[in-house]
C-alpha cells in the first residue's frame, strides 16, 4: 500500500478556495463570451449552473500536483489569468 502524502491538506486547501474562484471567474468568462452575450434571456441560469462541474473538476484535478505549493502557485496564476481576462472583457466589450 502506499503511504498518503503530507501535502494532501494544501492540496485541497487550493482546490476548494482557488478552484471556487477559478470557476467563477470561467463561469464569468463564459457568459461575456458565449453566444448571446448578456442578452440571452435564459444564459443566467446556464451560467449559475456552470460553476459546480468547473469547481468540481479543478477540485479532482488538483491532486495530481506533485505539491501543494505546486498547487496554489498553477490555481493562483490560472486566477489571475481568467479574472485578466474578465477585466480586458469589461473594459473592451463594453
Amino acid at each position: 500500500m502506499s503511504e498518503i502524502r503530507r501535502d494532501w491538506l494544501s492540496k485541497t486547501s487550493a482546490g476548494t478556495i482557488l478552484g471556487f474562484t477559478l470557476a467563477l471567474a470561467i463561469s464569468g468568462l463564459f457568459a461575456r463570451l458565449g453566444p448571446g452575450g448578456f442578452t440571452t434571456p435564459n444564459k443566467y441560469q446556464l451560467v449559475m449552473w456552470l460553476i459546480a462541474p468547473v469547481w468540481l473538476g479543478v477540485l479532482s484535478f488538483c491532486f495530481l500536483f506533485q505539491s501543494g505549493k505546486r498547487a496554489w502557485l498553477w490555481l493562483g496564476a490560472a486566477n489571475a489569468l481568467a479574472y485578466a481576462g474578465l477585466l480586458a472583457c469589461r473594459h473592451f466589450l463594453s
